[in-house]
């Protein structure tokens, strides 16, 4: 199976899941009174806007080189996980907003209604289903070195942990009575502020890849420790890297013995090229500029 189609059916299994979840829980909530379980129907409503953008742009992201795009379309899908990140901002701050205006009311004397055990059934239901979904996801994320596939993991897994909060807070309304109801608001809030942290880590992430941030120092070290394996090549410099999508851009400057004949150095400049290729994938976009260097015999 390609990786296109393999991206495809992964996410549209977290789709059916978000989809049976969300309808569920806004029925819990609604039925059972409860702050925290709406809230938590709107993160999964969120999880299913960004299952649609990911089918969207990795179908984008998959197409090959073109006239208009030389590196092509990866960048796609750095897009589709920016706009993840900017959907759990957007579902986040309501979440806050909401929780808040009911605990400035309780505050204020405003009796808040108890939430019912269906609620919390939905809760402990969703952090399951979550769970097993943000695991498969995840994996075949890491499997298929897709960026958006693992940020659509983490927004599984912020659902089941929000689904936590929600249970806490629920659990606690129901079992201590009516002082504290608050408890339900106040586990909404958290959530939110849980969706916060995750956001800023997809929007960080996305906006280096966006803004053509460098590969980590490590790996640029790796690079040059590569490029260095062989004998004949001299002081790898002017390395530039950048991440393409799933894919990595790497040039470099290399020297080599100015009296070497030019199909000697095209050889080695190809061979240099396949290691690369071989550690960060065929997909790899490797530039190598070769300069003449005079040896000392």
């Amino acid at each position: 199976m390609s990786r296109e189609k393999e991206i495809y059916k992964v996410t549209l299994v977290g789709s059916v899941g978000n989809v049976a979840l969300l309808t569920f829980k806004f029925i819990a909530g609604v039925l059972g009174h409860s702050s925290a379980m709406i809230a938590d129907a709107v993160h999964s409503l969120s999880d299913f806007i960004t299952d649609v953008v990911v089918l969207v742009f990795v179908s984008i992201s998959a197409k090959p080189q073109d006239r208009s795009h030389d590196y092509g379309h990866g960048k796609y899908e750095t897009i589709a996980t920016f706009l993840i990140g900017l959907a759990l901002v957007a579902a986040a701050t309501g979440i806050v907003v909401s929780g808040c205006l009911k605990l400035i009311a309780w505050w204020g004397g405003e009796a808040l209604a108890a939430p019912g055990w269906i609620a919390l059934w939905a809760a402990l239901l969703s952090i399951v289903i979550k769970e097993l979904i943000y695991q498969y996801t995840a994996r075949k994320g890491m499997q298929l070195d897709s960026p958006v596939m693992i940020a659509n993991a983490w927004h599984h897994r912020s659902d089941a942990l929000s689904s936590i909060g929600a249970a806490v807070g629920i659990g606690g309304a129901i079992w201590l009575g009516q002082r504290w109801t608050v408890l339900d608001p106040l586990a909404s809030i958290i959530v939110g502020l849980m969706l916060v942290r995750v956001a800023w880590e997809l929007l960080r992430t996305s906006s280096a890849d966006l803004t053509e941030c460098s590969l980590p120092e490590e790996t640029e070290q790796e690079i040059e420790n590569i490029i260095q394996s062989f004998a004949d090549v001299q002081e790898p410099h002017n390395l530039r890297t950048r991440r393409i999508g799933n894919r990595v851009a790497i040039e470099a400057h290399v020297r080599m013995d100015g009296s070497l004949p030019l199909h000697i150095v095209h050889e080695r400049a190809t061979t240099i090229e396949r290691k690369l290729k071989e550690r960060f994938g065929e997909q790899t976009h490797v530039t190598l500029h070769m300069e003449p260097i005079k040896i000392k015999q």
